[in-house]
């Protein structure tokens, strides 16, 4: 059987957004599942994880300053060779919505990739266009002497859990323009949790259905039910959380005494800020 040849391979840069408060243990493990399925698939490379942690002005309860979410991410990921963080949306003044993120790094990528000069790489907006003229993202930037060896800018896709493509179903939480761009033009990969049932919500989406074959569904078989919600009730009843997260952002917790009854109640009655986004739109 002839060997797979590694230059053939597509890239993948994997991208997940989210509060991040605090990175868990879980979190980690998304980007080693996301990682196994495309090096199982033997026609993906994954080149690199990016972390991106939500501004302050998403305004979701309990969250914490961007800059101590930040901080704990790099810590947590400071011995791995290819997760990294970005700090790009967390220091916005104002929430980003997330397929902007996406383009954003899309546009990195095309910027420092030497096959495809600077005018290929896609503005983050713009003005007066719609989306749906704009050519898929993660097409390859075909050029005259390009020969087929040469590889393609890689594909940026969207990581995350079976809880944020559900979320999709919630209303004034996504717009359906930018949910079609993400499956359309970047992908997702969407780790499965124990009783969730994400392909019957993909069958129930008519835009998530046109495109499920750019949605990679990994199945989580050793089940790991951590999440940040669970770990902040425990540090707020005085609870150990060691083992959850990793050691380095315990101490860092720990140091800081960042998790209390008082910081879980910031942003206490305030609107999600995508909800007050959309809500005041739909009524415009």
């Amino acid at each position: 059987m002839a060997m797979e040849d590694p230059d053939k391979k597509t890239e993948v840069v994997l991208l997940a957004c989210g509060s991040f408060n605090p990175i868990t243990n879980m979190h980690l493990r998304l980007f080693e599942l996301a990682k196994d399925y495309f090096d199982e698939t033997g026609k993906y490379k994954v080149i690199k994880g990016i972390i991106s942690p939500v501004s302050d002005a998403y305004k979701k309860k309990g969250l914490i300053s961007a800059d101590h979410r930040v901080t704990m991410a790099k810590l947590a990921t400071k011995n791995s060779d290819w997760v990294e963080v970005d700090d790009w949306e967390s220091s916005q003044s104002e929430w980003v919505e997330t397929v902007k993120v996406l383009r954003y790094h899309h546009q990195k990528l095309l910027s420092s990739d030497p096959t495809n000069s600077l005018q290929n790489a896609l503005p983050l907006t713009k003005p007066g266009r719609k989306r749906k003229q704009e050519p898929n993202r993660h097409d390859p930037i075909k050029k005259k002497n390009q020969s087929p060896d040469i590889k393609s800018t890689p594909q940026i896709k969207l990581l995350c859990g079976s809880d944020v493509l559900e979320s999709f179903g919630i209303p004034n939480l996504w717009k359906l323009e930018d949910i079609t761009e993400i499956v359309q033009n970047h992908g997702l990969v969407c780790i499965s949790r124990a009783g969730s049932n994400v392909q019957k919500f993909i069958y129930e989406s008519d835009v998530l259905w046109r495109h499920k074959n750019n949605i990679h569904l990994v199945e989580e078989w050793i089940t790991n039910d951590i999440s940040s919600t669970r770990i902040r009730r425990a540090l707020r009843r005085g609870q150990s959380i060691r083992y959850l997260v990793p050691d380095v952002v315990l101490a860092y917790i720990e140091k800081n005494n960042l998790y209390n009854p008082e910081s879980e109640d910031k942003n206490a009655g305030v609107v999600l800020a995508p909800l007050q986004k959309y809500a005041s739109d739909s009524k415009n």
